[in-house]
């Protein structure tokens, strides 16, 4: 089969290797659709330290069962399938309090274990979910990181009259928009250095731009909430100065391990501030559930490559990507 190998930062390499082979609780999918996520493009420039060369990156994918082992019930070959890849114990207090996200011994499919930037992959049967015939590949591919988004308003604890601001208008805040339209949510601002992206929020409802310009002239307080959906010290301190006293900072982006904050103004104004990593099942279900019920238009920012152009969908996202947001790789 085909694999997409990073092999070092700025080195992606098409290779062969052989069919993986399920074990008795595992699935053989086929992968159809793969997604390429911010956190591989850190790992791609030797940024990420959880993705360690040589390995099969992709964690964002929909694909057919072709196999299964001894001990799968639940699937059959030629089921159409999309996959929650963060594998977890079950069993910790973590896991069985609803934040398997946070499970210590976690493994996510394309950092830990080989991933979907392959013809072929093997997944254990119980982060496997059906995809309605409804559903495409490409909403199958895309419920992983909608999955993170779901996350994210979670935590937020939204309501419909709340204001929230989403710092950053690439896959993550963009998802977040929409996710925060699903909670009734119709006062959302975006802010982003590409215009481009900008033009796809405000295509979704959000208020951008000059209108935005307008709001944050008015003083710090004019939003309930904010999402930090790119992870700089700049970007931070964006969320946390134009919350009202009371408001709500969700950190989501990786991209600074450190910043620094002004934390006797946090405590004076009880800014509530909190890290959002991931998702449990329960997010990944709910994320499935509104792409079945039609909730949610995930495409304006999407495009196609096969997976023998994957390092020049790499180079584009990071150096100009103009209005592509997510790059779904596929297979001839």
């Amino acid at each position: 089969m085909k694999v997409l190998i990073y092999e070092g930062p700025k080195v992606l390499t098409i290779r062969n290797q052989p069919i993986p082979v399920p074990e008795e609780d595992e699935v053989l999918i086929r992968v159809e659709r793969v997604g390429i996520c911010g956190s591989e493009l850190s790992g791609y420039l030797g940024h990420n330290s959880l993705r360690k060369p040589p390995l099969i990156m992709g964690h964002e994918f929909s694909g057919t069962i072709v196999q299964k082992g001894a001990k799968v019930s639940r699937f059959n070959a030629g089921d159409r399938v999309t996959v929650n890849p963060l594998i977890t114990c079950g069993i910790c207090r973590d896991c069985i309090t609803g934040s398997s996200q946070i499970c210590r011994h976690r493994k996510l499919l394309g950092a830990h274990l080989p991933g979907a930037f392959a013809e072929y992959v093997t997944v254990v049967e119980k982060n496997v979910y059906l995809l309605k015939d409804s559903v495409s590949f490409d909403s199958g591919a895309l419920t992983e990181p909608f999955a993170c988004a779901v996350h994210v308003c979670r935590l937020l604890q939204l309501t419909p009259t709340d204001r929230l601001l989403i710092v950053g208008a690439g896959p993550i805040g963009l998802f977040t928009l929409l996710a925060a339209q699903v909670y009734g949510l119709k006062n959302i601002a975006v802010i982003d250095i590409n215009e481009q992206r900008l033009e796809i929020a405000s295509q979704l409802g959000a208020v951008t731009a000059v209108q935005l310009d307008i709001l944050l002239q008015q003083g710090s307080g004019v939003f309930d909430a904010a999402v930090d959906a790119v992870g700089l010290e700049i970007t931070r301190m964006q969320c946390i100065d134009n919350v009202k006293p009371g408001g709500r900072v969700i950190f989501t982006g990786l991209h600074e391990d450190t910043s620094n904050f002004q934390v006797n103004s946090l405590i004076r104004n009880e800014i509530a501030m909190k890290g959002a990593f991931a998702y449990n099942a329960v997010d990944f279900e709910t994320a499935l559930q509104w792409i079945e019920e039609g909730r949610v238009n995930l495409f304006p920012w999407l495009a196609h490559a096969p997976l023998e152009d994957g390092q020049q969908c790499f180079d584009r996202l990071i150096t100009g990507p103009g209005n592509v947001a997510k790059f779904l790789l596929t297979f001839s």
